[in-house]
């Protein structure tokens, strides 16, 4: 399994998310007791064994027993990965990577398909792969947008002042979080906190209030222009009389 390109900052080569989550499970299977490592450990034994004091066919068996259990064992453990792995394709995922330096990162995303390479299973997120050991959290879609969509909302309910500090400057604001509101479904409703949605409601109220009073300014205004504009042609029309008699 080769990475072909990494990020560069500052001259230095960065370690990506994946090539932290390979490495780590690379370095994991190297230092596990395998197979492999269990007949070298009985060839190592037959090797060195006291001529004068030979190791006796029966012992010899037993162990063998022991090397045939450890290699179905970790063949077991393999089909098993394999089968958990595969049946995240398609799924929506939390992949939680460890640096070299200890840094962690948590990456969302679907995986598309399964890479099995010497036992281990890489899950595939927008062409990385990424340890199965690395898996966090698998995630129902409808609940993370849900909890996406709830998310945004309160950052926006967050940037408004008091409510008694509102006017019609943030109208539209308000207009579109009450509109956001109107249109979730009930289960995206639920991830709202109570105390977010009688916020809510206090805001379009006061905002209510402020468009009011706005109106009765304007309103005012209108009709004292529309008294100095009579005002002006009655006295037209009498200069007008005088003017004629």
């Amino acid at each position: 399994m080769s990475v072909l390109m990494a990020p560069v900052k500052d001259g230095v080569i960065q370690e990506t998310d994946s090539q932290a989550s390979i490495k780590k499970a690379q370095t994991a299977d190297n230092n596990g007791m395998d197979k492999d490592a269990f007949l070298q450990l009985l060839v190592a034994q037959m090797q060195y064994q006291d001529p004068l004091e030979p190791t006796s066919n029966t012992e010899y068996i037993s162990q063998y027993a022991q090397f045939s259990q450890v290699e179905q064992m970790q063949n077991m453990a393999a089909t098993s990965e394999l089968a958990r792995a595969t049946s995240l394709v398609g799924q929506e995922v939390y992949i939680k990577t460890t640096t070299s330096n200890g840094k962690q990162n948590l990456l969302y995303g679907k995986v598309d398909y399964v890479v099995f390479e010497n036992g281990k299973a890489y899950l595939a997120i927008d062409e990385s792969l990424y340890s199965l050991d690395d898996l966090d959290t698998v995630v129902d879609l409808d609940y993370k947008n849900a909890f996406d969509k709830a998310y945004d909302f309160t950052v926006k309910l967050n940037k408004l002042p008091v409510v008694n500090g509102i006017d019609l400057s943030y109208a539209d604001d308000i207009d579109e979080l009450e509109k956001i509101y109107n249109e979730m479904t009930d289960y995206e409703k639920s991830f709202l906190t109570d105390e977010n949605v009688e916020k809510l409601k206090k805001y379009i109220q006061k905002l209510k209030e402020v468009r009011e009073a706005a109106d009765k300014v304007e309103g005012g205004d209108k009709e004292d222009g529309e008294g100095e504009e009579d005002s002006k042609t009655e006295g037209t029309e009498g200069a007008g009389g005088t003017g004629q008699a």
